[in-house]
């Protein structure tokens, strides 16, 4: 009867997962289910997405920089104790943006009985020699944006990674888990029968004692997968945006799918979907336009401007007046300030250039090392499938050997430990084919 046991538990394929205390299923969450809710909800991802807001907001503001410019100014004030008339308004006319008449030969010497006077003026006033240093921030503006978009790319291809990653650790550990689990089902079922074969004086203690020893080593072993996992699924649900403790089960991966071969192909590839080869090309335009806006500004500015102004109690000033004309601003000397400003952009402008030529250098690197771990994965997979099938086979002759008492409970114990390990390796092997693969992908700058 107990060779019977034996055999069933030698022969049990790998158990469904555990079901939660609750006694109810946990949901399964798919991998393609985690990428879009990381997507959807992480935080990172969020963010980033609000930065590409940002500097579609800065944009819209800085393109209102080409319409004009309406201001109102008023003052209102009370005369507190008797003044010159004369001195008032010739003070007015160095303080007020426009020109008032000085000479009024009629106007008695001093104001007896002040009373509140107000002044009000509207502007409006329209760049014109400016529009070209405009268009060129408008411009930079936009490369800004779609510097932040890339950056919102990478972001997302970063999460979407990372959500694989911790995907398949969970599933390599998970397989552990359920590895040991079988191991400790065996190994009771067999202290269980030394157990009975000992009182019967039909085995040896030392036997039973190596069952015991191997059963406590895989009871801890579960124990530290199990908080491996708890640890994994929290990180992973921290990444999708939810609560961390949020219980969940995983599919199974399939196996390993056709290779990549065409690695001239991927290079091409990563130089032009890799967020990093197009963000550092744009900094070089967003250079560019920096340079050219500080060039732009030895233009004098020159302003149409329109003015309206109301006076209250202040005689004789008219109560109307309106102007109109054009204004120019030029600073003729800066003493070499412009020039070494600009110097310093055009040497601003070489650095973004070699630092961008060193992006796609190490993008190629990241390619070519990341195609080679593909490959080196690959044959490890072949590698470890191959191991399985063989132990798996051991295992099987010796369960045979021991049903015709020709083989040691040592023998079996030994193949269905090598066992446990090969299909410990396996999954190690699947997964870390899984996720050399994702990054590969990552580096060809693919957005799955």
């Amino acid at each position: 009867m107990w060779i019977f046991c034996l055999c069933l538990f030698l022969t049990l394929g790998t158990p469904a997962l555990a079901q939660p205390p609750g006694g109810g299923p946990r949901p399964v969450l798919t991998l393609e289910e985690a990428v879009r809710t990381a997507l959807r909800d992480n935080r990172l991802v969020q963010n980033a997405a609000l930065e590409v807001s940002k500097s579609e907001n800065t944009l819209a503001a800085v393109r209102t920089r080409r319409w004009p410019i309406f201001e109102v100014l008023v003052f209102e004030d009370w005369w507190l104790n008797p003044q010159n008339t004369q001195n008032i308004l010739g003070g007015l006319s160095s303080a007020l943006p426009i020109p008032i008449p000085i000479a009024t030969p009629s106007l008695g010497n001093v104001v007896k009985n002040p009373q509140p006077t107000a002044y009000l003026t509207g502007f409006m006033t329209q760049p014109l020699s400016q529009q070209y240093r405009i268009g060129l921030n408008i411009n930079m503006h936009q490369v800004m944006r779609d510097i932040a978009r890339e950056q919102l790319r990478a972001r997302r291809q970063k999460t979407v990674n990372d959500v694989k990653r911790l995907y398949y650790d969970i599933l390599q550990t998970q397989s552990m888990l359920e590895t040991v689990e079988e191991s400790i089902r065996f190994l009771r079922e067999m202290d269980r029968l030394e157990g009975r074969y000992l009182q019967q004086q039909v085995r040896l203690k030392s036997e039973s004692l190596e069952v015991k020893a191997k059963l406590a080593q895989a009871e801890q072993q579960r124990i530290t997968l199990k908080n491996n996992l708890a640890t994994q699924k929290e990180q992973l649900n921290d990444l999708l945006g939810r609560n961390i403790l949020t219980e969940f089960a995983v599919n199974p991966v399939p196996e390993a799918t056709a290779l990549e071969n065409d690695l001239e192909g991927a290079r091409t590839r990563a130089m032009k979907q890799r967020p990093e080869v197009r963000e550092a090309r744009l900094r070089i335009k967003q250079a560019e336009y920096d340079r050219w806006i500080k060039q732009a500004e030895y233009i004098p500015s020159i302003n149409f401007s329109l003015s309206y102004a109301r006076a209250v109690n202040l005689d004789p000033l008219p109560e109307n007046l309106a102007f109109a004309g054009f204004m120019m601003t030029w600073e003729i000397w800066d003493w070499g300030r412009k020039r070494h400003e600009l110097a310093a952009k055009t040497e601003t402008l070489a650095q973004t250039k070699n630092l961008s030529r060193e992006t796609e250098s190490q993008v190629i690197i990241d390619v070519n090392s990341k195609f080679r771990n593909l490959q080196a994965s690959r044959g490890q997979l072949k590698a470890a499938r191959a191991s399985q099938v063989a132990v798996r086979e051991k295992l099987k002759e010796e369960t045979d050997k021991f049903k015709n008492n020709t083989a040691l409970l040592k023998d079996v114990l030994q193949a269905q430990t090598q066992l446990a390990q090969a299909d410990s390796d396996y999954q190690k092997a699947l997964s870390s084919f899984w996720r050399d693969k994702a990054a590969f992908e990552k580096a060809t700058g693919e957005e799955k």
